[in-house]
């Protein structure tokens, strides 16, 4: 994206961000506008409320030269997002292709009953000509988040600008729905995969998305694929902000009805934006805000959803194989997860625990293998707290490991078995297959009806100073193809088993893995 190769490999996100900022002019910044990171546009919505919305503060609008007729501008690319609390918390979000006047949300109980509006926020976001391969670009992305909703209640919405209002007959096809989670722990399924970009597999993964009618949906980082070297380095001349358009309308059809909740791999750096890489991403997405530090880490934040509590990680912080962002929380990350875990697990509430984050904790992928930032940091804390279930992306294929404690296979789970964290240990899915080219194995691959078992498997991890091979035995499921994981809750009452049924479904629509966590509930 601009810095010099030789340069780029000895700077830090930081110093990036700042050696481009000073390399395009202020002039430029300025005509296509900054990015803006102010306080969500929201309102209250309950019967009789008012609802609220916090006016668009100057640096927020586009000059009005670039306005046009807002009847001739569609809104596209909605995606929806919890707030800290999924029962009453929303942000639904869009993309205009032009700057509009008076963006807004229109929200209600039916499609005929559309009367609450609420003023959305914008938040512009400039490339200029050289920074990258997208020319003098600006999106225009837009927030209303919505609080105080009824849980377990669907509700009906629609996106709208002066001149574009989707309460007109003829926009009716263009409302959107979303429905908030129970009050009370109830069955559910949530879908998951990482690494999708925009493409063909891509969008087939998200046609089958839907039919698995998930209450939400979790990436696992490397979302579009805008930066395509993934180094989180400035030198990419292959860095095309566009590529985000082009995402968002590819997974319109399920996240305007699927909250989609993203965790930040190594390709969503992008160090135009801001020192840590992510002031692009904090443009286009309004996730939780209950993370360890908001400036830094917005990808990190959890939630709660029925019995299951969700864990987003930003494994930049302490990747060794990626070390553009090691290092960029001083360990706050990692002692807000041990608190998180901590109250979690004596929560009366919360019976399972699942965890997601980009880089592998245990992978065979030649690509990219296992982490060791993630083995040093976090597992640790995984096996005390005793997760029930670690997703990650970054390798480009599906694999399953038995259960591991110590770094070492506790118990052999093949396909339809059961763990049990509380004594046995943690399984960990790589899940990385969404979109984009696929790596290699190693070892044969070894999937439902196409069992291959083998004893060990050769592979490596990345240390902080370099690759270090190892031999592994805890390769279980080996899966080179198209997939995503499909895991269906199901709650019990007080002592009894309550399951977490975990199936790795491929892009055909066949079943390729299947297993269960299983743990008495509170």
């Amino acid at each position: 994206m601009g810095v010099p190769e030789k340069l780029a490999e000895h700077m830090s996100m930081a110093e990036q961000h700042e050696y481009l900022r000073a390399k395009f002019s202020r002039r430029n910044m300025i005509r296509g506008g900054a990015v803006t990171l102010g306080a969500v546009a929201g309102g209250a919505f309950v019967p009789g409320a008012v609802a609220q919305a916090a006016a668009p503060t100057r640096a927020t609008a586009a000059p009005a030269a670039e306005k046009v007729d807002g009847a001739l501008v569609a809104p596209f690319g909605r995606h929806l997002a919890f707030g800290n609390d999924p029962r009453t918390e929303i942000t639904v979000s869009w993309q205009v292709p032009t700057a509009v006047k008076k963006p807004f949300i229109r929200i209600g109980a039916h499609p005929w009953d559309l009367s609450r509006k609420i003023e959305a926020e914008v938040r512009t976001l400039h490339t200029p000509a050289g920074v990258g391969a997208s020319g003098d670009h600006t999106q225009y992305y837009l927030h209303a988040k919505l609080t105080h909703l009824r849980p377990g209640k669907t509700y009906y919405y629609g996106v709208g600008h002066a001149g574009f209002d989707p309460a007109a007959p003829h926009l009716l096809g263009t409302l959107g729905t979303f429905t908030t989670a129970p009050a009370h722990a109830e069955p559910f399924t949530f879908t998951a995969f990482g690494d999708e970009g925009v493409g063909y597999h891509g969008l087939a993964n998200d046609a089958l998305l839907l039919g698995q009618n998930p209450a939400f949906h979790l990436h696992a980082g490397d979302i579009a694929y805008a930066d395509p070297a993934g180094a989180g380095k400035t030198d990419d001349a292959g860095f095309d902000s566009r590529i985000w358009d082009q995402f968002l309308a590819q997974t319109e059809t399920v996240a305007k009805q699927v909250p989609w909740m993203p965790a930040y791999g190594n390709h969503d750096m992008e160090a135009w934006y801001s020192p840590n890489g992510y002031g692009g991403e904090e443009a286009r997405w309004n996730l939780p805000d209950n993370g360890p530090d908001a400036k830094n880490l917005p990808g990190v934040y959890s939630f709660v959803y029925g019995n299951t509590a969700i864990i987003s990680l930003d494994a930049n912080d302490i990747s060794f194989e990626i070390p553009a962002n090691l290092g960029i929380s001083g360990g706050t990350q990692t002692k807000w997860l041990e608190g998180q875990l901590k109250k979690f697990r004596a929560s009366r509430d919360v019976d399972f625990v699942v965890v997601f984050f980009h880089h592998c904790a245990y992978c065979t992928s030649t690509a990219h293998a296992s982490e060791g930032g993630v083995r040093q940091e976090w597992v640790p804390l995984f096996e005390k707290y005793t997760v029930d279930l670690v997703i990650n992306g970054h390798n480009h294929q599906y694999e399953r490991t038995d259960v591991i404690k110590g770094n070492k296979v506790t118990k052999k789970l093949p396909i339809g078995g059961t763990a049990y964290p509380e004594t046995d240990g943690v399984v960990y899915v790589t899940a990385g297959a969404a979109g984009r080219s696929l790596y290699a194995f190693t070892a044969a691959e070894s999937y439902e009806g196409h069992e291959n078992e083998v004893d060990s498997v050769a592979s490596f991890i990345n240390l902080k100073d370099g690759k270090q091979n190892e031999t592994v035995a805890w390769s279980r499921v080996r899966y080179l193809n198209y997939s995503f994981l499909r895991v269906d809750v199901t709650p019990a009452s007080k002592g009894r088993l309550t399951t977490l049924t975990v199936r790795g479904i491929a892009e055909t629509g066949a079943e390729v893995d299947h297993f269960t966590v299983a743990r008495r509930a509170k």
